[in-house]
């Protein structure tokens, strides 16, 4: 047994999670990026590395890694899980919005890219050669460029998304850059037209079949395994779902990412999602890790010594190429300028996908092997500025947000004075109202609202009101969440109703919760969120009608309150069965009084 253990391997993997151990404190106590100590860390110790003195110095081998290719096939999972979360943190819905982001600024980027990359590469190379080059370099890493972004929990800002939908098409462009280097290679007997939709349309029917099987299985799977008393099987079925649909895609020629990030989609829309995300963190973070561990193995340290300059100076000009054609595109596509400054930045350099792209071409011989070493170093080094480019970025578009044409009154923060106050979402026509009874009543509250021109204009009026994204935590938290009496959300979208209230129970579980819906239906979404009460417009219209026609047919007036009130109950009881909830007798005020703390 012990003869066919393969100790190398085992080897590396400790080599692996030992250095995780070391370089993750280390650098958060240096106020370094994590990725930035896992890079070096992977070329310090990979095989140009330490690697390289293994016949010099006895037993060094022992802590430097052998086999890149062993350690890189699990690497590959840490950016499976990470496109899985920012799925789960997205949904159908919010992605449609993104269209035209993703096929118009994304479909644009790539093909500029490639085009002002070849360019360039055709001063020292073939034709051929020149293309692949550019085809790998025009993509950005989406593994290094989201967890930056995500790291700062800006992902659901305007640069996350804009980033975001740029990096989502540049996955979708795996499949005609493969097919074009496999065509190049000699390796295709169709024609380049035919074979690429033979290679899209198969990706759009794969993409299909994991939606429609991922629609009617996904919920009926987690329902079955949502057991408290045996959170194994919860791993299970999360861990066999992510990588599952990521095996689904890789099938068919596409990235594993993508199918990962499809499923997370899907399985955004139920009432397991937070419950995923936690399940998942852990691999994610290890595995990510890994992953730009073996990216920084890549760098053959022999090829950088020997040829500095050229590296360099390649470095500077992809970054300075893509960086000024994605700033010129984003501002074509109306992108703030301080926005398309940061994406500009975070997208200049080049991605994994590269290295994938590179290794073909150099086995069907399109690159010399020297030739691919070079690039290969190129896109490493390109990707280990990512974090300090980020950086950079986000300084000089902060000179460009003041700018922005947002009056000075809605930039003030709210309050950290850590008091008790009900937190009203939305100060439009409703809003302002049930501010009116809660001020009337002496009852502390604080408003936010999008609208960031209105809020200027209120806060002139001395009301308390502040500019922000309710359905962003860090913002709720910011708003004295914690120590909030209530929240009332009175906003009209219910996608965004939805996201503040699954935002708010999360955070605080025994928040009174009180929410504006559309109809009965989507007051009994509300409720299965878990919202305290649900409030339907159409329900409350048809009670305020038959409360005006009553008083108007002379029934007096108590009678008529009593009925309205016993009526609303009945709804309310409903509403709640239908969403699965336990219908508790409705104590009227003085029990939601006490839940609100006067100042």
């Amino acid at each position: 047994m012990a003869g066919a253990v393969d100790l190398a391997a085992l080897k590396d993997a400790l080599v692996v999670l030992g250095t995780a151990g070391v370089v993750v404190p280390l650098v958060r106590r240096l106020h370094v990026s994590p990725v930035i100590g896992f890079l070096a860390a992977g070329a310090v110790m990979g095989p140009t590395g330490v690697g390289a003195l293994s016949s010099y110095v006895p037993y060094i081998d022992w802590i430097a890694i052998s086999e890149r290719e062993t350690i890189a096939r699990i690497a590959e999972f840490g950016v499976v899980f990470l496109l899985f979360v920012i799925g789960l943190e997205l949904s159908l819905a919010r992605l449609m919005t993104m269209r035209r982001l993703v096929f118009g600024l994304g479909g644009l980027q790539v093909v500029a890219s490639t085009i002002a990359v070849a360019l360039l590469a055709r001063l020292v190379m073939p034709s051929e050669a020149a293309l692949v080059v550019a085809a790998g370099l025009a993509l950005s890493s989406t593994a290094i460029v989201v967890e930056v972004l995500a790291g700062q929990k800006r992902m659901a800002s305007a640069t996350g998304r804009v980033n975001f939908a740029v990096l989502l098409l540049q996955d979708l462009a795996v499949v005609p850059v493969l097919f074009l280097v496999g065509t190049m290679g000699g390796h295709s007997d169709r024609s380049v037209l035919v074979g690429l939709g033979y290679a899209l349309g198969l990706a759009v029917l794969t993409i299909a079949a994991i939606v429609i099987a991922g629609h009617f299985l996904l919920r009926p799977l987690f329902r079955l395994v949502a057991n408290p008393e045996n959170p194994e099987l919860f791993i299970a079925a999360t861990l066999f779902v992510a990588i599952g649909a990521g095996v689904a895609a890789a099938s068919e020629g596409l990235s594993m990412a993508l199918g990962a990030f499809i499923a997370g989609l899907l399985l955004a829309e139920t009432e397991y999602r937070r419950a995923i995300e936690a399940t998942i963190e852990p691999f994610k973070s290890l595995l990510l890790g890994v992953f730009f561990f073996t990216v920084g193995m890549s760098v053959d340290l022999g090829v950088v010594v020997r040829y500095p300059l050229l590296i360099v100076g390649a470095v500077l000009a992809l970054v300075l190429v893509k960086g000024l054609l994605i700033f010129g595109l984003c501002r074509l596509y109306r992108v703030p300028k301080a926005v398309s400054i940061e994406t500009a930045f975070l997208l200049a350099s080049a991605g994994e996908f590269a290295f994938v792209v590179f290794t073909l071409a150099t086995q069907l011989s399109i690159l010399t092997p020297e030739q691919s070493a070079l690039v290969v170093a190129i896109a490493s080094l390109s990707m280990a500025s990512i974090p300090v480019l980020g950086v950079l970025g986000r300084r000089i578009a902060k000179r460009y947000e003041l700018a922005v044409p947002v009056e000075a009154a809605a930039l003030e923060g709210p309050p950290e004075d850590k008091q008790r106050r009900a937190i009203v979402v939305g100060y439009g026509r409703v809003g302002r109202l049930v501010a009116e009874m809660l001020a009337e009543h002496k009852i502390a509250y604080l408003a936010v609202d999008a609208n960031a021109k209105a809020v200027a204009r209120w806060r002139e009026s001395k009301k308390p009101v502040y500019w922000g994204d309710a359905t962003n935590a860090a913002f709720l938290e910011r708003c004295g969440l914690a120590e909030a009496s209530a929240l009332v959300v009175t906003i009209d979208q219910p996608r965004q109703i939805e996201a503040v209230v699954a935002t708010a129970r999360s955070l605080r579980p025994d928040l009174v919760i009180v929410a504006r819906s559309r109809d009965a239906d989507h007051a009994s979404k509300l409720y299965a969120l878990g919202v305290t009460d649900a409030v339907p417009e159409t329900i409350e219209a048809s009670l305020q009608l038959s409360e005006a026609a009553l008083a108007g047919l002379g029934v007096p007036a108590g009678p008529v309150i009593a009925s309205i009130h016993e009526r609303r109950d009945v709804f309310r009881r409903e509403l709640q069965t239908a969403a699965g909830r336990e219908t508790h007798a409705v104590k009227p005020k003085r029990s939601r009084r006490s839940a609100v703390t006067p100042s």
